[in-house]
């Protein structure tokens, strides 16, 4: 459209602008965008190629594994879901979603692997829907144009199982560390998508001194180039703060946001964890409380719905997630009605 605009504007310099009506001016732009539009698609306007699943594994009789070939990835995708209980038994209804976002240096099967998901899913209407978003994809469409991580989960993947698992508009997102700042970011971004956003043990504030130092150490250890994701934190700041929660809070109005963590105490519930697994999720989860607090505070004042559950003792570990996916599941529930 816009080289469009300027081989008109050039013509219409040449001819005078003074003779040139607004309504002639208007014709030419929408004849100018109708025909970028059908370019090259037999005078048909260009659709955009939607995700597609090119192979189903069952896992049970209602869990499935989903090969989903991503025109925003380039790649295909692997979707854990659960299907709703009466799925099969009502094959013309639609049920509610519910997303579940895995942290760093993890994978789609680890809601699953964890925690107890599939014995609480049991008795519940409700789609679960588990994607993949690599190990370090920080749920973000990167600044160096790829990865497209965003697209594909909130664009992408909420169309295919609309149209292919019967999913209706009513959406909750968890997710947990880098999954948590997913969820925050998504709910953001797409105002009125999910009724419902927790965030477990997550980084909510970029601007943090504590978290650029984490995010550096992390992405350091992973071989990624945080330039790559928001871009330079100087020259692309307004990159880093439309993906930095806690400068945003006005967004979420509408979706009722959970926040939980640790104090990075250890407690009953590393007792079968590793010295080192210990010390690491100690560490994790110290420099989070803080920065979530505030969070939560300024949400409140933006009108926000919140609730929040910041436990002692507690590191970053899936004992405490598990704990927690308890605590708030008749909370997302009740907002899926």
């Amino acid at each position: 459209m816009t080289l469009s605009v300027r081989f008109f504007a050039g013509r219409l310099r040449l001819h005078s602008l003074r003779h040139v009506t607004l309504l002639s001016l208007l014709a030419l732009l929408i004849t100018a965008g109708v025909s970028t539009a059908a370019a090259g698609n037999g005078g048909r306007p260009r659709v955009a190629p939607e995700a597609r699943i090119v192979s189903v594994r069952m896992i049970d009789s209602r869990t499935q594994d989903l090969m989903v070939s991503s025109p925003a990835m380039k790649s295909v995708i692997p979707v854990r879901i659960i299907l709703p209980k009466d799925w099969a038994k009502y094959p013309k209804a639609n049920f509610p979603v519910l997303y579940m976002l895995h942290g760093g240096d993890d994978d789609y099967t680890s809601w699953t692997r964890e925690t107890d998901i599939e014995k609480l899913a049991q008795s519940s209407n409700v789609l679960v829907v588990m994607p993949d978003a690599g190990k370090a994809g920080y749920y973000s469409d990167w600044h160096a144009g790829e990865p497209r991580w965003e697209t594909f989960h909130t664009g992408e993947l909420v169309r295919l199982v609309q149209r292919t698992y019967r999913a209706s508009s009513s959406r909750a997102i968890i997710g947990l560390s880098m999954g948590g700042f997913g969820a925050l970011n998504y709910a953001a971004h797409h105002q009125g998508m999910y009724r419902y956003a927790a965030a477990m043990s997550s980084y909510v504030d970029l601007n943090d001194p504590a978290v650029r130092i984490a995010l550096a150490l992390g992405s350091q250890r992973d071989g990624i180039d945080l330039r790559r994701v928001w871009g330079d934190p100087v020259k692309d700041s307004n990159v880093w703060q439309a993906h930095n929660p806690s400068a945003m809070p006005r967004a979420f109005r509408g979706t009722h946001v959970h926040l939980s963590s640790g104090d990075g105490v250890p407690g009953p519930l590393d007792l079968h964890r590793s010295y080192d697994q210990v010390l690491v999720g100690a560490a994790a989860e110290a420099l989070l409380p803080k920065s979530m607090e505030k969070f939560a505070s300024s949400l409140r004042f933006a009108g926000v719905q919140v609730t929040t559950h910041f436990y002692e003792p507690g590191t970053h570990a899936w004992p405490y997630w598990q704990r927690e996916l308890h605590i708030i599941w008749p909370a997302v529930m009740r907002s899926l009605k």
